[in-house]
């Protein structure tokens, strides 16, 4: 049995996220999408916020499990019996990043392999903080996250109907 930790802040989902998760479970038995519980960032939703986002936003995604963690992402991963770690690629700009954090992964981790998706074209041009700040402005992301998202984002930052 395959286990694939997804890791993100997903502060919050987007649709670009679901995409990478969607794929990734048509190749591996389980995905977690772990959700970090302390980046280095300032967050808008709380860790169990963003997993109750993410757990509604998966529903329908069979193998597709949501966790938390505040460790190492490879002590992690170990705990839970993963040997893939899953990260997405939107643009040149983000594989300096990951090919860094892979790096130093394999060498903390060379049991687990890290395979990354590049993103679907039309989910390359938008990260976690561009929703933020195109809601934080009450402008329209109802095309970059699940409706649910929308209703949270309006709600913390005070725009809710």
């Amino acid at each position: 049995m395959t286990i694939a930790i997804y890791p993100g802040s997903f502060d919050p989902v987007t649709n670009g996220h679901l995409d990478i998760a969607g794929r990734a479970a048509r190749l591996f038995d389980t995905v977690i999408m772990a959700v970090f519980d302390r980046p280095n960032k300032r967050l808008l939703f709380s860790t169990e916020e963003r997993m109750d986002l993410l757990r509604e936003a998966t529903s329908a995604m069979p193998g597709v499990r949501i966790d938390a963690y505040s460790s190492l992402t490879v002590d992690y991963a170990r705990s839970v019996g993963a040997n893939v770690m899953v990260r997405g690629l939107r643009a040149v700009t983000d594989f300096e990043h990951e090919f860094q954090l892979a790096q130093v992964n394999h060498t903390l981790a060379p049991e687990i392999e890290f395979v990354t998706f590049m993103a679907d074209q039309k989910y390359t041009f938008f990260s976690s903080s561009t929703v933020r700040e195109i809601a934080s402005l009450n402008g329209d992301v109802t095309w970059l996250v699940p409706l649910h998202v929308v209703v949270a984002l309006k709600k913390a930052y005070g725009y809710d109907e």
